[in-house]
């Protein structure tokens, strides 16, 4: 069984040393692993990260809540760290209105701004969206990006959600979340979700997924758990589950699995 964790923050200091966790991972069947960043540092590092390990690749974006600190050359820089052999993706990026950390026209402005850049680079882009599901839907309707780029990443939308991202070409990516007790919702959506659309993540070292959610420190290799709640979910097996996953990940992200 091979599995791809599409969405973990190895740049995140709980996880370190980066080498035992992947080591960890690799004996959990996590053959690849996709850095997600959320400040432009943190994607500095994604990069140095990646460039260490043959079977690490990283992002490079400005989460909703660091929108207000944005600088004028951010897009440039942005744009430096895409050139990056293995960045694999413009994220995570998009709205947070849970929270609100950053005025919601400036999380509007930096996303729409991230989704061009994608667009002009014709990268994939990784999606936050938290309780501002129709705005971001907008946003990308109005940026022209092919919904074909567009990742929503730890989706937690139920099933008429789930429709509206598969009707736009989009992919949705699943993290612990969708293991929890109160996420018959999500579990439901991700029943809908097609077999070429749907992706596996652990969003570590957040989001501890059941049977292991006490654990403080989430870790890549948890995404297996992740991995056997959408098989139960979705009536297949783990081995089929794992196969459509993993090769949905290198279709979206363009994988080089020999690099």
């Amino acid at each position: 069984m091979k599995l791809i964790d599409t969405h973990c923050h190895l740049t995140d200091e709980r996880l370190d040393p980066v080498e035992d966790v992947l080591a960890r991972a690799g004996e959990a069947g996590v053959v690849a692993f996709i850095c997600a960043t959320a400040r432009i540092p943190d994607s500095a590092v994604a990069a140095e990260i990646a460039g260490r390990y043959e079977q690490v690749y990283c992002t490079a974006g400005v989460h909703p809540h660091d929108a207000k600190n944005v600088g004028g050359n951010y897009i440039e820089r942005l744009e430096e760290l895409a050139a990056n052999p293995k960045n694999v993706a413009i994220g995570e990026i998009g709205l947070d209105y849970h929270y609100d950390f950053s005025p919601r026209d400036a999380q509007r402005r930096v996303f729409a701004e991230q989704l061009a850049l994608a667009r002009r680079l014709e990268k994939p882009v990784a999606v936050h969206t938290r309780e501002a599901f129709e705005e971001t839907l907008a946003v990308i309707s109005e940026s022209g990006i092919s919904g074909g780029r567009i990742l929503f990443h730890s989706f937690t939308g139920g099933p008429d959600e789930t429709r509206r991202v598969l009707d736009i070409g989009a992919y949705v990516s699943y993290s612990g979340i969708a293991t929890f007790k109160n996420a018959d919702a999500i579990r439901a959506g991700a029943a809908l979700a097609g077999d070429d659309r749907i992706l596996i993540e652990t969003d570590a070292p957040y989001l501890s997924p059941e049977p292991v959610r006490k654990m403080q420190i989430n870790e890549p290799a948890n995404v297996a758990h992740v991995a056997e709640c959408l098989a139960a979910v979705r009536s297949t097996t783990l081995k089929t589950l794992a196969e459509q996953t993993t090769a949905n990940a290198i279709r979206f992200f363009g994988l080089d699995m020999e690099a």
